[in-house]
């Protein structure tokens, strides 16, 4: 199904969110968020621990379906996709990173790397190669024949992100990746991701509740209690009397659609 023209995402947003809604068994998750995204941006999604920011990029991602709303990537509408489609996606143009390396123990760290080439035909020569050179990017290409059960944490967390970076996706999702690392990790971590996003094109979506993440991104998106910052701010002081716009007004009326 393709949108009528008016409603089409604009052209320079390689990724693109109107009114998205969704919820856990019942519970709010995302009230009528929309972002945008340019190619080779790097933007933040912060917020505090349950705003929203997890399932937001979940959605975004093809992995969760909007219950309303509307995500399009490169002008392809991902809402209106079937799950064979959406599993396509994340596989052909999507990378992935989140807290925990997911790694699988009984394959090399260089095969961990290259697991997203070798599941799309791509031959065991070029892929390793790949996944080397990421590896050595990352400072870690000493240990790609070992297991992963000879890496530390941080050791770990780097070969997910070179595996999430190996096929040159045109976004990376990155879900507090940084979260079980320290200060200087997280700092190595973060500086190869946004490096590789700059030097390649690819966009990156960053959820973070760390200042020290936020402050790489290009520009951040705050979420609190599954909506926008302001409009929940707004909502809140609306519901308790305070400051909020009348809903008998236009400016009430607007407040109401976007966080409805």
């Amino acid at each position: 199904m393709v949108a009528p023209p008016d409603n089409a995402p604009p052209d320079n947003d390689v990724l693109w969110a109107r009114s998205v809604h969704y919820s856990h068994s019942g519970s709010p998750g995302l009230i009528g968020v929309s972002v945008g995204v340019r190619q080779g941006e790097v933007l933040a999604l912060t917020g505090p621990r349950g705003s929203g920011k997890t399932t937001l990029l979940r959605c975004l991602s093809g992995h969760l379906v909007p219950e309303q709303g509307e995500i399009w990537f490169n002008s392809v509408p991902v809402h209106t996709m079937g799950a064979l489609a959406r599993e396509r996606l994340r596989r052909d143009r999507f990378g992935w990173i989140g807290p925990d390396p997911q790694l699988l123990p009984e394959l090399k760290v260089w095969e961990n790397a290259a697991l997203p080439l070798l599941i799309s035909g791509a031959s065991h020569r070029s892929a390793k190669a790949a996944a080397c050179e990421w590896l050595d990017r990352l400072d870690i290409g000493a240990f790609a024949r070992k297991r992963p059960g000879a890496l530390t944490r941080a050791e770990s967390q780097r070969v997910a992100l070179a595996r999430a970076l190996v096929k040159e996706p045109a976004i990376v999702f990155a879900d507090e990746p940084t979260a079980p690392l320290h200060r200087a990790e997280r700092a190595l971590l973060l500086r190869t991701l946004t490096t590789a996003a700059r030097s390649h094109g690819i966009t990156v979506l960053l959820a973070t509740h760390e200042e020290e993440g936020a402050a790489v991104a290009d520009r951040r998106v705050e979420l609190l209690d599954g909506r926008p910052a302001a409009a929940a701010v707004s909502g809140a002081l609306a519901v308790n009397g305070v400051g909020g716009p009348s809903d008998e007004t236009p400016e009430g009326q607007a407040a109401c659609s976007l966080s409805a």
